[in-house]
């Protein structure tokens, strides 16, 4: 397949700019992968579409302010970095703006000296490792001097931070929110519960990679970005009881779909963890995943390529063609689709 025959047409104003309140007010599509049948719902009625026995696979993982403005310390010049992932102590993969004079060796101070950063390598592809020394924990230095990654499609100020989190985020580590899970509320979690449904949690820690455009022709010869995913014991065993009873495992999001996969890919089914660079497209055998919540995508993106692999390229695009048509909201603070049998 080519990268392509991904590609629709989005009106600008159909990118959401703002996350609705309450959280979920946020229309839902629900596609049935077989026969491509659409309903509209909101995602409130999510319960509607759930049965006792079923399980929802969330991702805990909590974003981290990640975006950061500084200044070099030797030419008082100004530096925009975000933080990508913790490669091991005090010390962050990074990209760096203007990236042309961060050379290895240079000194970044942030926040009037809350935190500073010295460049220790330049990688192949343009990022930088930097190490950090700041007198408290760098991740309480961060929610007071960073800001919220969001999207470059998002140009509107975020007000409050928690508003691109998950109710359910816990764990930090991200650089991009799990979006689907955005929708959700605490009241919403328990009528889903109420209805005999169980929840797993898991972490995927997500990365700008999520967002990089797919630049070969042919699908087939991308390659994805890699991401640290944590399966526990306890979400582990619910997976092995609910496919055990003949229960729906639905994964909320992409992140946690990679994540169950990951593990199935590997034949680890109990508490695992580890990289993964897994990329689905079209042709791939879903080992685990039985339905899906999910935002609508990027074109030509890894994401609609995925959704496309899980319910086919034709109900896929037909289903974006009746979203844009019926005005649903696109992207990370935009409407959801439930993806089921």
């Amino acid at each position: 397949m080519k990268t392509s025959d991904f590609a629709y047409d989005l009106p600008q104003e159909l990118i959401a700019q703002t996350p609705l309140t309450p959280r979920d007010s946020s229309r839902l599509m629900v596609l049935n992968r077989k026969t491509g049948e659409i309903l509209h719902r909101h995602f409130y009625d999510l319960p509607d579409f759930l049965k006792p026995g079923d399980l929802l696979v969330i991702n805990n993982s909590r974003v981290i302010p990640a975006r950061l403005y500084g200044k070099r310390t030797d030419t008082g010049g100004d530096v925009e970095l975000l933080l990508l992932s913790q490669k091991e102590a005090g010390v962050w993969e990074t990209l760096v703006k203007p990236g042309k004079r961060a050379r290895e060796g240079a000194v970044i101070s942030f926040g009037d000296g809350l935190l500073t950063g010295t460049i220790t390598k330049v990688q192949d592809d343009g990022n930088r490792l930097i190490s950090f020394d700041c007198k408290e924990n760098i991740f309480a230095v961060l929610d007071q001097i960073g800001q919220m990654p969001l999207p470059p499609y998002i140009t509107a100020k975020l007000n409050d931070k928690e508003r691109y989190q998950t109710v359910y985020s816990k764990d930090l580590g991200s650089a991009a929110a799990p979006t689907a899970g955005l929708h959700f509320t605490p009241e919403l979690l328990q009528k889903v519960k109420d209805k005999g449904v169980n929840i797993a949690q898991v972490t995927l820690h997500v990365g700008l990679g999520t967002f990089r455009p797919v630049k070969v022709d042919d699908v087939t010869n991308h390659k994805m970005h890699t991401e640290w995913y944590h399966i526990p014991q306890e979400a582990a065993d619910l997976i092995a009881q609910t496919k055990k009873n003949g229960g729906r495992v639905i994964c909320v999001g992409t992140t946690s779909c990679r994540t169950v996969e990951s593990a199935a890919q590997r034949g680890q089914f109990g508490e695992s963890s580890g990289d993964t660079d897994i990329f689905i497209y079209p042709g791939y055998t879903f080992k685990t995943m039985d339905g899906l919540i999910t935002n609508f995508h990027l074109p030509e993106s890894t994401l609609i390529m995925l959704v496309s692999a899980f319910c086919g390229y034709e109900h896929t695009m037909h289903a974006y063609e009746v979203a844009v048509k019926e005005r649903y909201r696109f992207f990370s603070f935009g409407d959801a689709m439930l993806i089921l049998e």
